[in-house]
């Protein structure tokens, strides 16, 4: 399976995907950070993370599966919503959790 494959695989095969550096519990970036406390304040119970600083092949091929070049990146139901900053301003307009709340359900 490629890396493509791969990442492809995580995007489709969980709800809510976050490819972050650092984990949930240990973000190793504050972008990283702020997106998790996003989520989880927005109601994101099964969030899926994937830490791209152990795996070098998915940090570098993502930017290119995703036409996004920075960490984190946030896909919902398999679509990608973007970054931190994109992420915040869902959650401030009350917009990410609506999402959450869709893609949980399903």
């Amino acid at each position: 399976m490629s890396v493509i494959e791969r990442i492809q695989a995580e995007v489709e095969g969980h709800p809510i995907v976050l490819f972050m550096k650092g984990t949930a519990q240990f973000p190793m970036c504050g972008f990283s950070s702020r997106t998790v406390q996003a989520l989880k304040a927005a109601g994101a119970g099964q969030l899926h993370t994937i830490n791209v600083l152990e795996d070098p092949e998915v940090r570098a091929n993502l930017p290119r599966y995703s036409n996004w070049p920075t960490f984190p990146q946030l896909f919902i139901n398999g679509e990608l919503i973007g970054g931190c900053d994109i992420t915040l301003e869902l959650f401030e307009s009350g917009e990410l959790a609506r999402m959450i709340s869709e893609a949980q359900q399903q």
